[in-house]
């Protein structure tokens, strides 16, 4: 059974993630241990707050190295809503002003704050995606313009629009996923999204499995088993 850490670095949703995975068929588990994060097969980071403040603590803590070297082993990874905005270059949320604050830099981009365009920003409630190409793996089974629930003021803006899994509309339009390799990232909450969040993990939850099974059968094939 796939073993999926979820890292705690205090910033919510904890728990219904674990049990959203481990309903999904993962040995899913939370911890702030750099340790268990570097061990785990598969990562999960979740999360809602500012980018300044989290990132702050996972660099004092020693989960932003961890984090990012599980990555570069070829583990999968998955972050949801500022999980997600973490993963790029650098984010606005928590700078002082005309300045940035440094993220994980595993994709290339920026956390911007979303324009209100009229509409009330926060954007929290359910809202519909468009699925890219990009998205076959992490919405397999899940049809475009399929509800999620989003609660969010910043968006990111990818350097490349080919990492983008999904768009959403609101006001303007944003990457409400992504995907690059084994690293995904969710802008809403699939935890909170009822029948088609559940999807979403159980999806990401197969990958992991897939992965594990590839690289047990290598190391079968290096000790000289069939």
């Amino acid at each position: 059974m796939a073993r999926i850490v979820v890292v705690d670095y205090h910033k919510g949703n904890l728990m219904s993630v674990e049990r959203g995975l481990s309903a999904a068929g993962a040995d899913a588990f939370v911890s702030d241990d750099p340790v268990s994060i570097r061990e785990a097969d598969a990562v999960v980071l979740p999360g809602v707050g500012s980018f300044a403040d989290a990132m702050a603590y996972m660099r004092e803590s020693g989960q932003a190295e961890a984090v990012v070297e599980s990555v570069r082993a070829g583990r999968p990874f998955l972050g949801i809503c500022l999980g997600m905005q973490l993963l790029f270059d650098r984010g606005q949320e928590g700078a002082s002003c005309g300045e940035w604050v440094e993220g994980l830099k595993i994709l290339r981009g920026s956390c911007v704050r979303l324009p209100s365009c009229g509409l009330k920003v926060p954007h929290v409630g359910w809202d519909d995606v468009s699925i890219t190409d990009r998205g076959e793996r992490l919405f397999e089974g899940v049809s475009s313009g399929s509800h999620f629930y989003f609660t969010h003021s910043y968006i990111v803006d990818a350097d490349d629009d080919e990492v983008v899994a999904c768009w959403t509309d609101y006001g303007v339009r944003f990457a409400s996923a992504v995907a690059s390799g084994l690293v995904f990232g969710c802008q809403f909450h699939p935890e909170k999204s009822s029948g088609k969040g559940r999807e979403v993990l159980r999806n990401f939850v197969h990958i992991v499995q897939d992965c594990e099974q590839s690289r047990h059968l290598e190391e079968r094939k290096g000790e000289g088993l069939s």
